[in-house]
Formats: C-alpha cells, structure tokens, sequence
C-alpha cells in the first residue's frame, strides 16, 4: 500500500546576517530578527513563525473538528506566547536550553455546543493538531550539507 504521507518543504537563502528569504509553495517568508537581537525588525523573527504556525494549525484543526461535532464556532481568539532566554542563541552562557522555556496557549472560543461537547472538542484539537504534536514530542531532524 502507497503511504499517505505529504511533504511540505520551506527553500530558501540567507539574504542577510539574520534575514532569510524563503518559499513555501508560491508563498513567500521573510524572517528576520529584532534590532536588539542583531536585525533589522523587518520580519517576524523564527520563533514568532513558530508560535504563528502553531495557532494557525490550531485554527485549521478547530474548524475541522468543530464541522465533525456539529458546533459552530461563533468566535475564537488564539493567543500564543512563551519566554526565550537568548544567552544561549547568543554564545553568552550555556546555563538554559535555548527554546522556549514553556509555551501559553490562551484560547477564547465562543460556540453554541454545552460544556461537555465544548471540552471534546478542545481535547480532540489539541490530539490532531500536528504543530502540537511536534512541540510537545520529540521529532527526529537528519541534516544534510552539501
């Protein structure tokens, strides 16, 4: 049997010492860093990407999930955030781990299900949103330089 698998990629190039210039699909990302950490402030910066991706997933999977269930999603606020120290991604100190020390997920949903069929909802979410999966499990990274 054929996998089912689906391959995303990003491709890209350094366009400067903390800007990167990359494509997903016919889509163009921008990154780059704040001026205090060396930027330019021109683009969201890597880890903002992330936690954007992450609240993006999660409104793919609430959607998906809600039409299954029947519940409309009258509203829905999703607020992401989490602290960096940045010794370490700077080569100051090697005392912390470099990503987030931990990620807040605040979700403000407003639907017409009741409380029961509102927390199956949220639960649902959280096990099928694959950005969720990869922050919170271990996803193995093979590198290859050419």
């Amino acid at each position: 049997m054929a996998s089912k698998d689906l391959n995303f990629s990003v491709n890209g190039k350094r366009v400067g010492a903390t800007k990167y210039q990359g494509f997903a699909r016919s889509f163009e990302l921008v990154v780059d860093e704040p001026e205090m950490l060396g930027g330019e402030d021109s683009a969201a910066n890597p880890v903002e990407y992330l936690l954007a991706g992450y609240a993006g997933c999660l409104n793919v999977v609430f959607g998906i999930v809600a039409k299954e269930l029947k519940v409309e999603i009258k509203s829905l606020d999703i607020n992401i955030d989490g602290d960096i120290n940045p010794e370490k991604f700077l080569g100051i100190s090697d005392n912390e781990r470099t990503g987030f020390k931990s990620i807040n997920v605040n979700i403000e949903l407003r639907t017409n299900a009741d409380k029961a069929t509102e927390a199956l909802l949220i639960e649902k979410v959280k096990s099928r949103c694959p950005v969720n999966d990869n922050l919170a499990n271990p996803t193995p990274i093979h590198y290859s330089f050419n």
